[in-house]
């Protein structure tokens, strides 16, 4: 008998679609950038894009925490249906992205350099390297406001909104990446100001929509108040910790990736074909954790014990059904998935041989990412913030360690240990959290 009635599922739903197609929405547009620098004359132009948009996407993704801790706290009060407060999370956020925005603008050239370091490559594709980094990182303001901008729709459950805000953005992106390098030939700087614009046009968007006053009770006024330190502390130590939280999973898969390599190119590159499976996994398990975000933090807002344990269980219910699905997918058709994404042999070859990990990672990790949407509903970043470092200095690593003499397999064991790791650990918080709701 089903306890839950199909108004909750219906709810899931609406939040977690929208947020699903804004997420596949993203490799859509990485897919573009490389096929419209792919077709130019000169390899060195797609290696540039390449280099540039992988430090761009490591250093926004630093501060996802003005997207996490916006909608935790946003659907917090919007349980509590405390206007002021609503308002005031989304004004705090954004100055915080200005402030973080114009630290990047200040420290651009060491930023430059450190980055193009760590990244090697040939001397061509580092000057236009260094000239594509040097027209994005003026999008830093427009970018981290929008993830503030974001993360708010998605805590009042505007997720529809969030979503046509992520699509405008990548179509504004990709009509200009056609412009801008065929018809005007600008090459490489041509991609990092189609990013540049679309970042602004989104911005653009992103205030019509938060400013309409048919949806949102929010006075224009407001965005331009600055608050004091004192209301701003407890703000900046949750995103604080969201923050050392993102710094240390983007630290994670950084060592992977470079423990790959010392294998050789040949495990790199499968494995960086393989990574491609975890990724789409994300894009869809992120969506019900935005879920999970929303109602818990809405739960947790009107003290509602009920409804907290009965979001829990829904969201529960369709992340399990999705991991078990692509477990099965990715079992039964992760040789020809390989196939299509990539035709060298070795690579292919190599890949294959490691597929068991990713057909089980669905398993392994979702019960990580339904928790990693009740601690930011809940903005328990302390405690996940804690988690995260216990699972990585205790789990992952020394997983790596004690199993490097099983090569690539033992490298991918400690991954899915540390996922697996993580929902465990995140899971005996959830007592507190339902403390929380009742106590709130």
């Amino acid at each position: 008998m089903n306890v839950v009635p199909p108004s909750g599922h219906r709810q899931i739903w609406q939040i977690a679609g929208p947020m699903i197609l804004a997420n596949l929405s993203t490799p859509v547009l990485g897919l573009v950038d490389t096929a419209v620098v792919g077709h130019l004359e000169a390899a060195h132009y797609l290696g540039a894009v390449a280099i540039g948009s992988m430090i761009f996407t490591l250093l926004f993704w630093s501060f996802g925490f003005l997207r996490m801790a916006t909608t935790g706290l946003t659907a917090q009060a919007s349980g509590r249906r405390d206007q002021f407060s609503i308002n005031t999370v989304l004004v705090q956020s954004c100055q915080l992205a200005c402030l973080i925005a114009a630290v990047i603008l200040i420290l651009q050239w060491p930023l430059r350099e450190i980055a193009l370091w760590l990244v090697p490559g040939s001397d061509a594709v580092m000057v236009y390297a260094s000239i594509y980094f040097d027209v994005r990182i003026w999008a830093a303001p427009a970018t981290l406001i929008n993830y503030a901008i974001i993360g708010w729709l998605i805590g009042c459950e505007s997720t529809r909104q969030a979503l046509l805000l992520v699509l405008v953005i990548n179509a504004v992106n990709i009509l200009l990446d056609v412009i801008l390098v065929y018809a005007l030939n600008m090459h490489v700087a041509g991609v990092a100001l189609a990013s540049l614009i679309a970042e602004y046009v989104g911005l653009l968007v992103g205030v019509l929509i938060i400013l309409n006053p048919r949806r949102y009770s929010l006075d224009w006024r407001q965005l331009v108040r600055w608050q004091s330190l004192p209301v701003l502390r407890p703000s900046l130590i949750v995103h604080g910790n969201f923050m050392i939280r993102t710094l240390l999973l983007i630290s994670c898969f950084a060592f992977f990736t470079t423990q790959g390599a010392r294998q050789g190119d040949t495990i790199l590159a499968a494995n960086a074909v393989l990574l491609n499976f975890i990724t789409f996994m994300a894009f869809v398990l992120d969506g019900f954790a935005n879920a999970t975000e929303v109602l818990t933090g809405k739960a947790i807002g009107n003290r509602s014990v009920t409804h907290l344990k009965q979001a829990l269980k829904l969201t529960a219910f369709w992340s399990a059904l999705m991991a078990v699905s692509f477990t099965l997918v990715y079992g039964f058709a992760g040789k020809q998935i390989i196939d299509w994404l990539t035709s060298i042999e070795l690579v292919a070859a190599q890949a294959k041989q490691h597929l068991v990990w990713v057909t089980l990672a669905p398993l392994a990790g979702v019960l990580s990412y339904l928790m990693d949407g009740l601690f930011v509903g809940a903005t328990f970043s302390r405690e996940m913030r804690n988690t995260m470092l216990f699972c990585v200095l205790f789990v992952y690593l020394p997983a790596w360690w004690v199993l490097k003499g099983f090569g690539n397999d033992g490298l991918w064991a400690a991954l899915l240990l540390f996922l697996l790791a993580r929902g465990l650990s995140q899971s005996a918080y959830i007592a507190r959290i339902i403390a929380k709701a009742r106590a709130d």
